[in-house]
């Protein structure tokens, strides 16, 4: 459904990615794990073309990615691939200015000119699935961190998206409020949504993947199941880093 091709990125001279593949099938949960400076949220966000691979290209249901078309016209633009590949940053993002309510119908009614009523309700049976049907009416600056980014979660669910990027979603949370979080996505995980995870839950990230990368110095190091990158891992660094969040 979600292809990464050959992926590089660079920053002046620092290369970041170095051509790094990854191929994202309908209902999959990949876990992207590694080392702070990896290159991991680099990749998600380039999934997303919130960042401008350098070399590679990004596929979505089989079609190449840009806003030029090639001879063919296979081409898929980037407002049509953030459409159905929706993201979840870990600091929230929610306008400040906003109820709850008007935060996760506003890509609805702006962006896919949902009628008002149906995107509220549509809001409304979100924010139900997170446990927030009540808060619809408060503001952001009157929620706590988990809350935040369970509102997040349902603002991007709100665009109906086909596949959803989730970037360290859990990273900017007090401990006691990490479990309210990884338990919607867990939830998300059973009914069947593809999605792609950057998290240092190493416990979460074992539960509910199907696969497990590790990125390490901007290449992909290992990938298997979780059993085997994070239960039984064969790789020297692989198995510092993992030993970092075991008892």
């Amino acid at each position: 459904m979600l292809e990464a091709r050959g992926l590089r990125k660079n920053y002046g001279a620092l290369e970041v990615l170095k051509g790094l593949d990854l191929s994202l099938a309908r209902g999959e949960v990949v876990a992207l794990i590694g080392p702070s400076g990896s290159g991991k949220s680099t990749f998600i966000r380039c999934l997303n073309m919130m960042e401008t691979p350098t070399a590679g290209e990004i596929r979505f249901r089989q079609q190449q990615v840009g806003d030029r078309f090639n001879d063919r016209g296979t081409k898929i633009g980037i407002g049509k691939l953030r459409r159905h590949v929706g993201m979840v940053f870990q600091h929230f993002n929610l306008f400040p200015h906003k109820t709850v309510l008007q935060n996760v119908t506003e890509g609805p009614i702006i962006v896919c000119k949902r009628p008002p009523r149906e995107a509220r309700e549509l809001a409304m049976d979100l924010l139900g699935q997170v446990g927030l049907a009540d808060k619809h009416a408060a503001y952001p600056n009157h929620l706590s961190g988990g809350q935040k980014q369970r509102v997040a979660i349902a603002r991007a669910l709100a665009m109906e998206p086909e596949v959803l990027l989730l970037d360290e979603v859990t990273s900017a949370l007090d401990p006691e409020l990490v479990g309210e979080v990884l338990a919607v996505i867990r939830n998300l995980a059973d009914k069947g949504m593809t999605m792609a995870i950057v998290t240092h839950e190493m416990a979460f990230a074992a539960d509910v993947s199907d696969r497990v990368l590790f990125l390490d110095q901007g290449v992909i190091a290992e990938t298997g199941t979780s059993d085997e990158v994070i239960l039984n891992p064969q790789n020297p660094r692989l198995q510092a880093f993992v030993s970092r969040f075991k008892g």
